[in-house]
């Protein structure tokens, strides 16, 4: 089904999420630190990562923001706190979801096959339906998962094209929370309305420090303003 590499220092977890996944269809390369874990990517790109936060030498935060550098690949982290300060940095650094240990190896599944999902659909929606889409200076193309800003790429995970994809399809109207969570996980989504709030900082955040056309309704949610870059 699926071409997965997990990532974990703790060899009973590696072999938990290994079977459980195995056994849902997947191929599975596991890696016991984040070094062997990039050369892991690098030697055959997954479709997934799962990754655990917290290990020796490399952690999962340095790792993923090396994947990030050159990668859109979902990424799901492992978590052996239940700590909402490592969930926050996850998602900063390009995270698209998490899960607190100690967990379900049938939710694991059940969030893996919800993000590979998500990318399928991204992938088989009709040209006619998903076509070029632009605001302002904003625009998006659905087909190459291309997202540019004042003429600039801007490199995007599934999750946060999810978010910008639901904005650019209806400037002006604001989306709450909620609805952004079902928009941009499609189906079976396991996450929290503030994981939203991170995801959108994080969109700023890579379209530049004057270039904010997510705007903020307070109390309501988020909508999609003007889209003029900075001149």
């Amino acid at each position: 089904m699926a071409r997965l590499l997990i990532v974990d220092d703790d060899p009973s977890i590696r072999e938990v999420v290994s079977f459980a996944l195995t056994q849902a269809g997947h191929t599975i390369t596991a890696s016991p630190d984040g070094v062997a874990a990039l050369a892991a990517f690098a030697a055959q790109p997954p479709e997934l990562v799962v990754l655990d936060i917290l290990m020796p030498h490399l952690d999962g935060i340095e790792v993923c923001c090396r994947i990030r550098a050159s990668s859109s690949v979902p990424i799901l982290f492992l978590s052996s706190k239940d700590d909402e300060i490592d969930r926050v940095i996850g998602l900063e650094v390009g995270g698209d979801d998490y899960l607190t240990k100690p967990f379900s190896p049938r939710e694991l599944v059940a969030r893996v096959k919800a993000m590979l999902r998500r990318v399928a659909l991204d992938k088989a929606e009709l040209p006619a339906v998903r076509s070029l889409k632009k605001h302002g200076d904003l625009s998006l193309d659905p087909d190459r998962f291309e997202v540019m800003f004042d003429g600039k790429n801007v490199v995007l995970t599934v999750t946060e094209f999810g978010v910008v994809e639901a904005l650019i399809s209806h400037p002006g109207k604001v989306y709450t929370r909620g609805e952004l969570v079902d928009l941009a996980y499609s189906l079976d989504h396991h996450v929290t309305e503030r994981t939203i709030d991170t995801h959108v900082r994080r969109i700023r955040q890579k379209f530049g420090a004057d270039g904010e056309p997510i705007e903020t309704v307070f109390g309501l949610g988020y909508r999609l303003g003007a889209c003029k870059a900075p001149r």
